[in-house]
């Protein structure tokens, strides 16, 4: 089952080490320092690391590791990571657990730049994510959850409260600064249905009397 998170932040975790995966591979081992994780991530399993979902490929006492690969640090900012830095760390949604953020699947669609830091966040968009911002809805920087208060056509504004400026690296962040940014996987199912413009396999082609109704399988408006 693919991994799901909430984006809320667990940990903030030190990057302890970084090293090339092979001279062919063009990637990073990325270690990182985070007592209360480590305890609970095992081998092969998953961990956003600011927002970017990555495998835990070794845990040890109080620290674990995992590979980025080319992608991964060409469309995050994993791939700007230096020694010392902080990051926001969660792990996957459990059945049992609150739904406490919204549903983020830890894909980064893309980096933002901080425009005004924090409480006040004000983040640059990319060109064709704005379609998918809307006010009082949900986007995720760096791994945590927030709500927008402003949708521009090339940036976006969020409010950043007391708590997450402190339990986050979101208070942390300068002008200027690299944010990893997924939007809310709602409104790309949205587009793609609305987009589509063709009847449901799903729907039930006649109703119990044996005709056809014309409330099944209609076209979306």
């Amino acid at each position: 089952m693919r991994a799901v998170f909430t984006g809320i932040v667990e940990d903030v975790g030190t990057v302890e080490a970084i090293s090339p995966l092979g001279p062919s591979e063009g990637g990073r081992c990325i270690r990182v320092r985070s007592e209360r994780l480590a305890a609970r991530l095992e081998v092969g399993g998953s961990v956003a690391v600011n927002g970017c979902c990555l495998t835990a490929t070794e845990v040890g006492a109080g620290h674990w590791s995992a590979d980025a690969v080319p992608e991964t640090l060409a469309r995050t900012n994993l791939g700007a990571l230096s020694v010392g830095d902080l990051v926001n760390l969660e792990l996957p949604l459990r059945a049992q657990d609150v739904l406490g953020g919204h549903l983020v699947q830890g894909h980064v669609d893309a980096t933002g730049a901080v425009l005004r830091v924090a409480p006040d966040l004000k983040v640059s968009l990319p060109s064709g994510l704005d379609r998918y911002i809307v006010e009082k809805g949900s986007i995720t920087v760096d791994g945590v959850s927030l709500t927008v208060v402003e949708a521009g056509d090339d940036f976006f504004a969020v409010a950043v409260i007391p708590h997450t400026m402190e339990a986050t690296i979101l208070g942390r962040r300068k002008v200027g600064d690299a944010v990893n940014l997924e939007v809310d996987v709602i409104a790309k199912y949205v587009e793609r249905l609305l987009g589509a413009g063709t009847s449901t396999p799903y729907a039930p082609a006649h109703n119990a009397g044996g005709q056809r109704s014309d409330r099944d399988g209609g076209a979306a408006e």
